[in-house]
């Protein structure tokens, strides 16, 4: 069957293996700076209610969050959700992913560009990113080239979401080391090398997530353009 292809490993590895060093990075970056304190010595917590009113603010809600680095913003309730380990941390990775969940809410209230879109295409993508592949397989298995070419069509809002996810976390993280030099609550030096590293570490995981879209991409097509060939 063609879903079996073993090419599929040589356009999935690459992107894999990218995901996996990511990941490692993000751990490794966290583990590391969650055992430094920051010297201030605030909670994220307390860093949390302390930018958010610095940002005008006030009416955004802080809760919690299950797991670890579950940690986000959500711009349709207006809420800032913190794992129990950031929110009560006074470590230097809580402050850096406090910051940068602080940053979307930024983000969201000045109506940010790419925030706005990428929130807009959510539902349509989650649906897309659902029946893309069963469109696709569903194509070639009845030998339509017009719907297998819809589903890859359907797919790629995937890799639109992927790619403007980058400036907009990009655009979070700086926001986040601004917030956290003007209000006081790093150290330029080793504190603000630290949140940088932390902030980095996590930008990566969003470029492998691209990368593994893409890489999908690549070999519907190639499918694709086989099959094409067989026909012909």
């Amino acid at each position: 069957m063609f879903y079996w292809n073993p090419m599929y490993f040589v356009f999935a590895l690459p992107a894999m293996l990218l995901a996996m060093w990511a990941q490692m990075r993000v751990r490794s970056a966290y583990g590391k700076y969650l055992r430094v304190p920051n010297q201030r010595g605030v909670t994220g917590l307390q860093a949390a209610d302390h930018l958010l009113r610095a940002q005008g603010l006030a009416g955004v809600r802080v809760e919690d969050a299950r797991g670890e680095l579950t940690d986000h913003y959500d711009p349709r309730k207006k809420t800032l959700h913190l794992s129990r380990g950031v929110a009560e941390g006074r470590s230097l990775a809580a402050l850096s992913i406090v910051a940068h969940e602080v940053g979307h809410a930024v983000q969201d209230h000045t109506n940010y560009g790419p925030l706005r879109i990428r929130s807009g295409i959510v539902p349509m993508v989650t649906l897309s990113a659902y029946l893309g592949p069963i469109v696709f397989i569903a194509g070639l298995m009845f030998e339509s080239m017009g719907v297998a070419w819809l589903g890859l069509i359907l797919f790629s809002l995937s890799a639109v979401f992927a790619l403007l996810t980058l400036p907009v976390e990009r655009n979070a993280s700086q926001r986040a080391l601004q917030m956290l030099r003007t209000n006081g609550l790093i150290v330029q030096g080793q504190e603000e090398a630290a949140a940088r590293q932390v902030l980095d570490a996590a930008a990566l995981t969003y470029v492998a997530a691209l990368v593994q879209v893409i890489s999908t991409l690549l070999y519907y097509v190639f499918l694709l353009t086989g099959f094409s060939r067989r026909r012909d």
